[in-house]
């Protein structure tokens, strides 16, 4: 049980460490010798943990689309305004996350087949979301359809989200919201 426990606070050691260190200095100077040094632990003892430094800063990035998501029982309770703000909230309250989750995208997921992989399981984890909310609100469209809908105002936020790292000046909650079909109220039920 303590060594369960001492490999959980290495663990979250590691990825406070990869945090701090992509918060400083971006994706270009996240190396495994900055994390293990920030986070006072060996080589050996990350790698018992995380696959590659990669896998850390992934892990980084999940846990900051978590802190925003307005659903994470999965309960289905999450609106599309919801899901629209929680978008939004990560691209603007996470900058250099948002970034490092781009870049990782764009640049080594056209590379490297673990990291497409689970930029692919993600992506289609959100458009599913964003899908589920539809049929919610609008019950007389089918899921195919909800589907096309949800890939599409997605898309349409993930360049939103690109602008807004590009540009700080960008509002991007304004544009994202009109994005967003003009909804009527849901029936009860």
């Amino acid at each position: 049980m303590a060594r369960y426990r001492v490999g959980l606070e290495t663990r979250e050691r590691i990825l406070a460490a990869t945090r701090r260190v992509v918060n400083e200095v971006g994706i270009d100077g996240v190396t495994l010798k900055a994390i293990t040094d920030q986070a006072s632990v060996g080589a050996g003892s990350f790698y018992n943990l995380f696959a590659s430094k990669e896998d850390a800063v992934l892990e980084v990035v999940r846990q900051a689309i978590e802190a925003v998501d307005p659903d994470p029982e999965g309960e289905g309770t999450d609106t599309l305004v919801d899901l629209v703000d929680a978008f939004v909230t990560f691209f603007t309250d996470s900058r250099p996350i948002a970034r490092i989750y781009l870049q990782l995208a764009l640049a080594r997921g056209l590379t490297d087949r673990w990291v497409a992989d689970r930029v692919n399981r993600s992506h289609r984890r959100r458009v599913e979301r964003f899908a589920d909310a539809w049929q919610r609100h609008e019950p007389h469209i089918d899921a195919a359809e909800a589907e096309v809908r949800a890939e599409l105002l997605v898309g349409g936020l993930m360049g939103l989200g690109l602008n807004a790292l590009v540009d700080p000046a960008f509002d991007m909650r304004s544009h994202a919201l009109r994005l967003l079909p003009r909804l009527p109220a849901p029936e009860p039920g």
